[in-house]
């Protein structure tokens, strides 16, 4: 379904009433209706035909059930009994009030969309891909339209600090690491983000030199260039370097590209979280973790798209 401009929408953005700054702290109650209207249209309501009803309510029935047993609960609150799964999934939604909570019902609901719908051919109706594909679309729209600083992104909720590193950076590092030879680094670099979106910078930071080198070490692998096991980021950086992944002719003008992979992640990460702390505990703030990760995936869209320019 589009996402209509309304004319109030047109006037708040004439005005500069429109809120470009993303928080990270509730999911308003506007979006939560929003969110149910695309869940309903993707997945289904309970307003069905009897054997669609059949399978709407497994759908649902199979998303409460992970929440209740991750939660430690028989019924999500605020039920008290037996009641439909639709109901007691969407009931706890526009309850509660945390944003971990919210996001859990957000990220199962559409897994299952972009999962379920695709796969198991959902109410037996033809063109579930492409409203998988239009859900999440819608989504990442009412997300933005919130300023609420997530999106859906490759199987899971991330957090967005900047819109245009995001667009530019993140999501073709996930799409270009999304293969069966970048799995561990997709992996690392998921986690990055998982850690950042839990306030876990440190870790955070060290899931991005992970990623980083183990980037390095799978186009080694794909191009059967020679390293030991235990390399770190320097001595990959120079086998990377030594096999061409930059041409000869541009390394003079690469030399600051050099420099900043050298030092970049991996300063960043020791500094910050690599090594101990010492007496006085260390912090990492919010913004050199985001800093640290816009810059990860700028660097891997680099060494992924180099290597697949290689002859």
């Amino acid at each position: 379904m589009a996402i209509y401009e309304l004319y109030s929408k047109r006037q708040q953005r004439l005005r500069g009433d429109a809120q470009d700054v993303y928080q990270y702290e509730e999911i308003p109650q506007k979006l939560k209706i929003q969110v149910i209207h695309i869940i309903d249209r993707a997945i289904g309501s309970y307003q069905q035909s009897l054997d669609d009803h059949y399978r709407v309510a497994k759908a649902y029935a199979a998303i409460v059930k992970i929440i209740r047993e991750e939660m430690g609960v028989f019924y999500l609150p605020p039920a008290t009994k037996n009641v439909n799964p639709y109901k007691e999934l969407i009931d706890y939604f526009l309850t509660d009030n945390t944003i971990d909570g919210s996001l859990n019902v957000i990220e199962l609901a559409f897994n299952f969309i972009n999962r379920g719908t695709r796969t198991l051919d959902h109410m037996n109706r033809r063109g579930y891909n492409e409203r998988a594909d239009e859900a999440i679309a819608d989504l990442n729209v009412r997300f933005k339209e919130n300023a609420v600083g997530y999106q859906y992104v490759d199987g899971e909720i991330v957090r967005v600090d900047s819109e245009l590193i995001h667009a530019e950076a993140v999501k073709p590092a996930l799409r270009l690491l999304n293969t069966k030879e970048y799995a561990g680094p997709h992996q690392e670099f998921l986690s990055a983000y998982e850690h950042y979106r839990e306030g876990k910078n440190k870790e955070a930071l060290n899931d991005c030199l992970k990623a980083f080198e183990s980037t390095m070490k799978a186009i080694c692998d794909k191009r059967g260039w020679a390293y030991k096991p235990g390399d770190t980021a320097k001595p990959l950086i120079d086998v990377i370097y030594a096999n061409g992944l930059v041409p000869p002719f541009w390394q003079n003008q690469f030399a600051s590209l050099r420099g900043l992979l050298e030092s970049s992640i991996p300063t960043g990460r020791n500094k910050q979280s690599g090594h101990g702390q010492g007496a006085t505990p260390t912090t990492v703030p919010d913004h050199m973790a985001a800093y640290m990760l816009h810059m990860t995936a700028s660097t891997l869209v680099f060494l992924t798209t180099a290597e697949q320019s290689l002859p």
